[in-house]
């Protein structure tokens, strides 16, 4: 089974709006999260933002300070690294990693005011693209929603 990649356009919202959302839908789904931010300070920051997003959610999470990675549903690091046997894959700030497909499912977050981000996704969807990933490129509706506006079906995988 391949990995399924997808770019996520924000356009209508920022990340922290747009990641609780996410996160939300990935454990309705049955499925346990990492997410690669930037550096510790980004993972203490959304540590703290998810705790307190809305007052009348709950998302299960946990950091490296917080030790017992294997019990955390959703596992925030700046560490290229899967230490709560996730089947998802969040990444933010930039970041890429180099274990995409060890994950079922990638989900891609990027600032679509952000020229540099804008670029950096674009020539990244297309380095995937050329090593046979199946992309999905989702742009921010004006309601925040997603909807599909691209879609590069890959006929192999190079290592990974």
């Amino acid at each position: 089974m391949s990995t399924r990649i997808g770019f996520y356009h924000l356009q209508r919202s920022s990340l922290e709006q747009a990641l609780p959302k996410l996160l939300e839908k990935v454990l309705e789904a049955g499925h346990r999260a990492v997410v690669m931010s930037g550096s510790a300070e980004r993972v203490a920051f959304l540590d703290a933002h998810l705790w307190t997003w809305d007052p009348a959610s709950w998302l299960p999470h946990g950091t490296p300070r917080d030790g017992d990675a294997e019990l955390q549903p959703i596992y925030l690091t700046e560490h290229d690294e899967n230490p709560n046997g996730a089947d998802v894959l969040l990444l933010t700030d930039g970041v890429v990693s180099a274990h995409v497909t060890a994950f079922a499912r990638c989900l891609l977050l990027f600032d679509g005011n952000d020229e540099a981000a804008l670029q950096a996704a674009r020539a990244l969807w297309k380095d995937w693209k050329d090593r046979g990933y199946d992309l999905t490129y989702y742009q921010q509706t004006d309601r925040g929603g997603w909807e599909e506006k691209a879609r590069a079906v890959g006929a192999g995988r190079e290592g990974g």
